[in-house]
Parts: structure tokens; sequence; C-alpha cells
């Protein structure tokens, strides 16, 4: 099982709808098994994937030990997706991770989730706007780290500090994990955009994506909807683009599996 973290300190910038969009196309284009983690308090993706819920286990309880990995693991709605749910007590079981001093902190999440390595092919963790004992956990856990930025006045809020905190987790705690670029969200192609865009390029430390993921209300649409994109207008160019971003990153990774694009030349 590959571990894939979509991450950014700095939030509105398309984590969520990033995640829900990979894990959709490749658990349906590519026809792979995904678990998708939850772990952010919010609970964004649990509620995407029909899970959130007080009334069953949570990532929380994996954080704290009070529950096995099978436990805590839920059907989605959508086939070949399952889900490890997020609510609002990971905020007090991140807090009792760092309390306990008397077991490993970083390594939690990745003990959990190794017990079911052979059951998927891909995880990818939704992780909150944070450097907690949570999002340590995911990094901890994880093989890639794809980072999503929205280009604004405030494109590079977060982005450094998050690659610095990425080098940190893998001298410490997991040398395999590598930052596989940089994603743009929300992309209209003016000129803030185009310049962005190129500047990002120009900067090796970021290693821009050469898929942007285009701006288009539909987006808005599913997030009311709670439906993946391609669930909910495959055929616009977000769906699209999304199909285009699964495809370079498993093409990166080297899976022979990868399919062939579509969409934009």
């Amino acid at each position: 099982m590959r571990v894939l973290n979509i991450c950014n300190l700095k939030g509105g910038v398309g984590k969520t709808i990033t995640s829900v969009n990979l894990a959709y196309v490749i658990a349906h284009v590519h026809k792979k098994r995904v678990l998708i983690v939850d772990n952010d308090k919010q609970g964004n993706t649990s509620k995407f994937f029909g899970a959130h819920s007080y009334d069953h286990p949570s990532v929380a309880d994996l954080m704290t030990g009070a529950k096995s990995v099978k436990d805590v693991i839920r059907k989605s709605i959508h086939a070949g997706i399952d889900c490890i749910p997020a609510n609002m007590t990971l905020l007090s079981a991140n807090k009792a991770v760092l309390m306990d001093t008397m077991h490993p902190q970083q390594t939690r999440l990745k003990t959990a989730i190794t017990a079911v390595a052979e059951e998927y092919d891909y995880c990818i963790i939704d992780n909150a706007p944070d450097e907690n004992m949570s999002v340590i956990n995911a990094l901890a856990a994880g093989d890639d780290v794809i980072i999503p930025v929205k280009v604004d006045q405030f494109t590079f809020d977060g982005v450094d500090e998050m690659i610095q905190c990425v080098r940190q987790v893998r001298d410490n705690f997991n040398e395999r994990l590598t930052f596989r670029g940089c994603v743009i969200t929300s992309y209209r192609g003016n000129e803030v955009n185009v310049q962005g865009a190129a500047y990002l390029k120009q900067m090796e430390k970021y290693r821009l994506m050469q898929t942007h993921i285009s701006w288009t209300a539909k987006v808005d649409e599913s997030t009311f909807a709670a439906r993946p994109i391609m669930a909910h207008s495959p055929r616009c160019w977000a769906a699209r683009d999304y199909k285009r971003l699964a495809r370079e990153y498993l093409t990166m990774i080297g899976d022979p599996c990868a399919a062939p694009a579509e969409g934009k030349g």
C-alpha cells in the first residue's frame, strides 16, 4: 500500500477537494483499492464519503490506541474506497498524544494502518492545515507528499514551512518520505495565475506539477452535493484535470497501470 499525503499549512487551497478526487479517480479510473484517511477534525472528507459520525470510532481512536484500524475503517458510499473518518475528537486526541510520553508519539498512525497494508493499493491522507501530532503521524506513515497551492498574494504562506516539515520528518522518522511537488488549484488562466505558475515552475524547490486544476463553479457545487467532481460533473474541466493529475502522480511513482491522459492538450 502506497501512502500519499495531501497537505499545506494554509487553508482554503483545495486539500480536501484534491484528496477526495484523487481517491475517486484512482479507484474508479485506475481500478485500485483505495483507503482514504480524514486527518482533519473538520471531517469534510468523511462527509464526502458518507462516513462522518460521532457514533463510530474515528482516526482519533487510532491516535490514542483506543481502537484497532479494522474497528475504525468504514465502507464509503463509493465502490473501491474505504474511509477512516475524523471528527472534532481529533482535537483532544492530539493533546492526549502530546501528553503521553510513555509511548511512541510520531508513529502511531503508521503502526495502525500497516495492519491493513495488504488490503489496499493506495492510502490517501487529507491533512489539516497544521503541524500537529496527527499530521506528523501522517507524514511518518507516508511515501509521498503533494502540496496544493492557490495562486494569490498569499500563495507561499505555509508552503516553505510545509516543505521543511516534510524534510524534518523524513530525516527523523521516515527516510522514504518524498515531496513530489506542488499542484496549482483553482487555476483561472489570467495574468496573475500565469505569472504565479511561471514563478513556481522557475523555483526548483516547489517542484511544480504539470497539471493545473482549473477553476469551475462545478467544484463548489460538488462540495454542497458531497460528491467527487467526477461523479458530480464528469465532463467539466476540473474533473478532467483531476484525471490528469492522478495519471501524472501514478506515472511519477512508476505505477504501470497509469491510464492515458484525457482532456486539455
